[in-house]
């Protein structure tokens, strides 16, 4: 099953597959998919994490398999000739995980995806970035970065990458961050933080964001933004939205824009591109953010 629809830039909207895992249905973005295919046989690899089912090598590429319903705490498969694989590709690593029936896929808008609260996802443990609702089943979409960052923890953010930049001079530029990973957005303003950029505004989604710039344009509060960092998934407003409503915005057309997220592959660069971001930067790479902040105000 090839994952190619294309989406216009700056829409709102995104593709998500619908699959199922121990009767349950849960969602991915299609922007994280490289291609489906049937269940393969694996070969285990010693040692490594519970949830690794081994490897595999399509086309002569080493694959990790990682086993989904182990990772969620669902049933395993009872019919492997239904399961398929889900290959990703994202913080440029190639991962299959393994569910158990794959139903379709579904163009919706972000505005209508739902951030669940603390009590079903929380900073420390949760793996729900998202609740959307589809001819009356509900979806869940999944955060695939935080279960391949728990599963190999040197794939997430590289903040060992900050330690040489701790005690630089303090800087009072003003950035705002759209980021809807409570874990994330943490470990992002922490690491600005060390760095010598303390004066952050800390945004859950693209709306957020959207809408504390409006307040500020509107003279509610201080218009002097010097940077605008975003993600791209996230709830209510997506961060290609952000950048294109920004970027064509009179007032605001000129703040710099940096697109950070684990989805940078050669079409979202060029879809960033198109709207006007001024960096884009896949999210492992933290200590790159702070030298393209270093840039941008220089």
């Amino acid at each position: 099953m090839e994952t190619n629809i294309l989406l216009d830039s700056g829409t709102n909207e995104l593709e998500v597959l619908e699959f199922i895992v121990g009767g349950n249905h849960y969602g991915i973005n299609v922007a994280k998919i490289k291609e489906i295919v049937p269940f393969n046989t694996v070969t285990p690899v010693p040692n490594s994490h519970p949830c690794v089912e081994g490897i595999f090598m399509p086309r002569d590429l080493m694959i990790t398999v990682v086993d989904l319903a182990k990772v969620i705490n669902r049933e395993p498969s009872v019919d492997q000739n239904r399961d398929m694989f889900i290959i990703t590709n994202f913080n440029k690593l190639n991962v299959a995980f393994h569910v158990h029936a794959v139903c379709g896929i579904h163009r919706v808008s972000w505005a209508d995806i739902i951030t669940p609260d603390a009590t079903i996802s929380n900073e420390d443990s949760g793996v729900a970035t998202g609740i959307v609702k589809i001819d009356g089943q509900l979806i869940v979409i999944l955060d695939f970065e935080r279960i391949v960052s728990e599963i190999s923890p040197e794939t997430g953010l590289k903040v060992s990458d900050i330690s040489k930049l701790e005690g630089r001079a303090r800087n009072e530029s003003h950035i705002v961050i759209a980021e809807d990973s409570p874990l994330l957005i943490k470990l992002i303003s922490d690491s600005l933080t060390k760095s010598g950029y303390s004066n952050l505004t800390l945004c859950n989604n693209g709306q957020e964001a959207w809408d504390y710039l409006c307040s500020a344009k509107a003279g509610e509060t201080d218009l002097d933004i010097d940077i605008i960092i975003t993600d791209l998934e996230m709830p209510l407003m997506d961060g290609h939205r952000l950048t294109k409503l920004v970027k064509t915005d009179e007032v605001l057309k000129s703040i710099p824009i940096i697109i950070f997220s684990s989805l940078i592959n050669e079409q979202m660069r060029i879809k960033g591109e198109s709207l006007g971001a001024d960096v884009q930067l896949s999210k492992p790479e933290i200590g790159r953010l702070v030298e393209e902040i270093d840039k941008l105000l220089r």
